[in-house]
């Protein structure tokens, strides 16, 4: 996904972490497009620090009205050339065409949103426009609206144990994931944006089972291993092909060493369609970089790179 820095980040899409020269080979088929959103500090921060709209949550919110606003009245006018034919088609325009997507279900909306209020007003906006949320991303407020999420059928990706770090992420709880997933029909999603943690979301997911299981919540391991499983796939519109062991999906497994929620825990095999796509056991079946190190980059002459690393 693009960065949180704009209210429409743009578009986004799924891969598999398979071996290929192209983009294009590794797209999930058929997964459907997202596009980024993000509301509160970081786009007011970004723009409001240029003297620029927005600059604060109430200008976030006008963007989003007047950027939907525009995107329906496009929407509006290709249907109308698509049923009648008549005349030219309408001007393309790329950044609309996104929104419009939005607007027919056929892109889903990924929102980078971290406090309660603004994910409500979000649905709000979702409301009066006709489209959906798909996950609201960090989220780190969303244990305050939890049975709100559910009822609407938006997933929460949530960090375990990062907060703190600016004012909209200082009302957070350890048990956050815990508590949205003890809804009916939620969808409690633990993620990361770090190229660490993106590793080791088994051991962030034991986290917040144990962060679940201090305040008295009995939350059984199975349910758990959904989090970074099932609901997962469930985000990015496409658990009617992977993120569980069952008939007709995509097989799509991994092998570990042990309790996949013990910090001791490796994945031993990784099968992605059914083939094997590593083995910690077989140099054959491990990943192999064609990271270029060592090799001039942006402002460096080659000029001015010793012999030997050129």
């Amino acid at each position: 996904l693009p960065g949180s820095a704009n209210l429409f980040g743009g578009r986004g899409v799924t891969v598999r972490n398979i071996p290929s020269v192209t983009m294009q080979g590794m797209k999930f088929p058929d997964a459907p497009y997202g596009l980024k959103m993000a509301c509160g500090e970081n786009p007011s921060r970004v723009y409001g620090g240029r003297n620029q709209s927005p600059a604060t949550g109430m200008g976030n919110m006008a963007g989003y009205r007047a950027a939907f606003i525009a995107a329906r009245d496009y929407k509006d006018k290709w249907d109308k050339w698509r049923q009648t034919g008549e005349g030219s088609p309408p001007t393309r325009n790329l950044q609309l065409e996104t929104i419009a997507g939005v607007l027919d279900g056929s892109i889903l909306v990924q929102n980078h949103c971290y406090r309660a209020d603004e994910m409500a007003m979000m649905i709000d906006l979702s409301k009066e426009f006709g489209f959906r949320i798909t996950a609201f991303h960090h989220a780190i407020e969303a244990y305050k609206l939890a049975p709100l999420l559910a009822r609407e059928g938006i997933c929460a990706d949530m960090w375990t144990g990062w907060w703190g770090f600016k004012m909209e992420a200082l009302d957070a709880v350890e048990a956050n994931a815990a508590l949205v997933d003890a809804q009916p029909n939620s969808c409690a999603v633990i993620h990361s944006d770090d190229a660490e943690l993106t590793q080791r979301l088994n051991q962030e997911a034991a986290a917040a089972l144990a962060a679940g299981r201090r305040i008295g919540m009995d939350i059984p391991e199975e349910r758990a291993i959904g989090w970074i499983t099932l609901n997962p796939a469930r985000s990015l519109g496409i658990a009617d092909e992977t993120g569980s062991l069952e008939a007709g999906k995509r097989a799509d497994v991994v092998i570990w060493s042990a309790d996949p929620f013990s910090i001791y825990a490796r994945a031993d095999q990784v099968f992605i369609d059914g083939g094997l796509a590593f083995d910690r056991a077989n140099p054959a079946y491990q990943p192999v970089s064609d990271f270029e190190l060592g090799q001039p980059g942006f402002g460096l002459s080659a000029a001015n790179v010793p012999q030997g690393a050129r």
